[in-house]
């Protein structure tokens, strides 16, 4: 089956396909069959991390489906032990070589660990990896305004993606309002609230019964029709063909706006090592 879900366009010239697989906190042996059935039904976006431990089963997954890997979107993402002058270099060469692969899409810093004070040098050295060939774009994830600001101001180069924590209970308006001041496309982790009620409110439950969809896919649509970029996870087959169903109906202004009650302000957020995202 060929991809279900459109590109964004990024500002480096590139693009993403705005539903991807999400992976944490799946093991290599589970990420591996999970990625099998994913390519199959559809999915061309895959995200992963050095952190998540499982960059050698998703490797296996790419090289057992029959998708070219032209056609895939793979990113990964360096955390704090890549940060620092050159270290990244070590870091992704070490991720590809678990990967199988000759280069990922995507490359992001996993958090921008302010306290280390450095998430600039370590944007220097990916801006050398992408002249090397050995990513295609380079981003960030969970950065703030603030970080963005520094960030661009010093190095004088724009992320191409700013991947951070956000669906309708935590919706981060702030970051989404940076990213797009400066161009950046908001991906979305967690994009279904995890850990909430989200899914079984009445309020959600009805709207999705309005349009024979999921509750998640309801989610799922309310990111799309805002232009975000949404990664979520499952390990189950007919859940991840569902949440690439959400391209074929529209969510009205009023619908929208009952998504919009359920925002339940900002999370602590994530700037340490110990996070699992």
């Amino acid at each position: 089956m060929v991809s279900l879900a459109p590109r964004i366009a990024l500002n480096d010239g590139h693009s993403i396909p705005q539903i991807g697989l999400g992976t944490w906190p799946l093991d290599d042996e589970e990420v591996e069959k999970v990625i099998a059935d994913a390519t199959q039904i559809g999915y061309r976006h895959i995200d992963t991390a050095a952190k998540y431990g499982n960059e050698t089963g998703v490797g296996a997954g790419i090289a057992a489906s029959a998708v070219p890997r032209d056609e895939l979107f793979v990113t990964t993402k360096l955390d704090g032990a890549y940060q620092g002058n050159d270290r990244a270099i070590a870091g992704l060469d070490a991720s590809l070589d678990r990967l199988g692969l000759g280069y990922v899409d995507l490359l992001l810093i996993h958090w921008p660990l302010p306290g280390r004070d450095e998430y600039v040098s370590t944007f220097r050295t990916f801006a050398r990896l992408l002249e090397e060939g050995k990513t295609r774009s380079i981003g960030v994830s969970n950065f703030k305004p603030a970080h963005l600001e520094r960030l661009v101001g010093e190095t004088g180069i724009t992320p191409a993606v700013n991947q951070i924590e956000l669906n309708p209970v935590v919706v981060r308006a702030e970051q989404r309002a940076a990213n797009e001041r400066f161009g950046i496309v908001t991906e979305s982790w967690s994009p279904l609230a995890p850990g909430t009620d989200l899914l079984s409110d009445e309020r959600l439950t009805a709207l999705a019964e309005a349009h024979d969809r999921t509750p998640a896919q309801i989610v799922l649509r309310w990111h799309v029709q805002q232009g975000l970029v949404a990664i979520p996870k499952s390990r189950n087959s007919e859940r991840l063909a569902h949440n690439l169903e959400v391209f074929d109906f529209t969510l009205s202004d009023a619908e929208m706006a009952t998504l919009g009650e359920f925002s339940g302000g900002e999370s602590a957020g994530v700037d340490s090592d110990v996070s699992g995202h």
